[in-house]
């Protein structure tokens, strides 16, 4: 078969035996030659989605799916693993089935520890469990993924200083931005002495002001969490915790 092939509503309620797209909670696609699985959109319930041995290429709108506990998607044809930063926001997602797509087969190691750092919620990849200590070296050695749709970064804003300016003065702007931010959140603001220990003072103006900024987005995004989303948030800070701890104590054992 060849050309586009969509999965269509009346196929969706065919197999799943359902009245409706919303009561659809398990759906079976195995082998349809599928292109186009746009209907995902409007099935936000579904928890269990067997994909495989299709042609799909983008996993765009399984993002909708936000139920989704077990996907699918072996020998279908993602060619791009940044396709996963579509799944990043399933915070129920615990299996992934994703071998056999073009994506999986230039460093098996490196794929693995990629998808988990991007997916670190995720018990079972390719059949195979998940441990806590590939899930911690996953967080330090997997690559970061770009979402396929993302704009390229814009300069960052200086508030109209110089860059030499901005070089010398890393405290100007985060510092007050982090304070409305945590006051937002009902924490205490943080004194300039106390806000300066958070970079290195060999670091750059620079690194400083992105060590900030990455504070100030992560608190702002607790704010949007729901429970479950705070747990998948404290489980890849615990293994991150545990990981640098690791690290720390082997990097005191080599200079002993």
């Amino acid at each position: 078969m060849s050309g586009e092939v969509k999965l269509t509503r009346k196929l969706v309620l065919a197999r799943a035996k359902a009245s409706d797209l919303e009561s659809v909670k398990k759906l079976n696609c195995w082998g349809c030659n599928l292109t186009d699985i746009s209907i995902f959109s409007e099935i936000p319930n579904i928890e269990v989605l067997t994909l495989s041995a299709n042609k799909i290429s983008s996993l765009e709108h399984i993002s909708s799916c936000q139920n989704l506990t077990e996907l699918y998607l072996r020998r279908n044809d993602i060619q791009t693993l940044s396709e996963l930063c579509h799944l990043k926001g399933l915070a129920r997602l615990r299996v992934l089935w994703l071998a056999e797509n073009p994506c999986c087969e230039a460093d098996p190691a490196k794929y693995r520890l990629t998808v988990l750092r991007t997916l670190p919620s995720l018990q079972k990849l390719d059949n195979q469990v998940v441990t806590e200590e590939e899930l911690a070296q996953a967080l330090e050695d997997g690559e970061e993924l770009v979402s396929p749709l993302e704009p390229a970064p814009e300069p960052e804003p200086t508030n109209g200083m110089t860059e030499a300016d901005s070089e010398n003065d890393p405290l100007n702007y985060s510092m007050e931005e982090t304070n409305k931010i945590r006051a937002e959140l009902g924490m205490k603001p943080l004194p300039r002495d106390k806000f300066s220990s958070f970079s290195s003072p060999r670091e750059s103006g620079a690194a400083s002001r992105r060590r900030s900024h990455t504070l100030e987005a992560v608190l702002l995004l607790l704010k949007d969490l729901d429970l479950e989303e705070l747990k998948v948030v404290q489980a890849a800070t615990e293994n991150k915790l545990r990981s640098r701890s690791r690290h720390k104590e082997k990097k005191t054992l080599v200079q002993a």
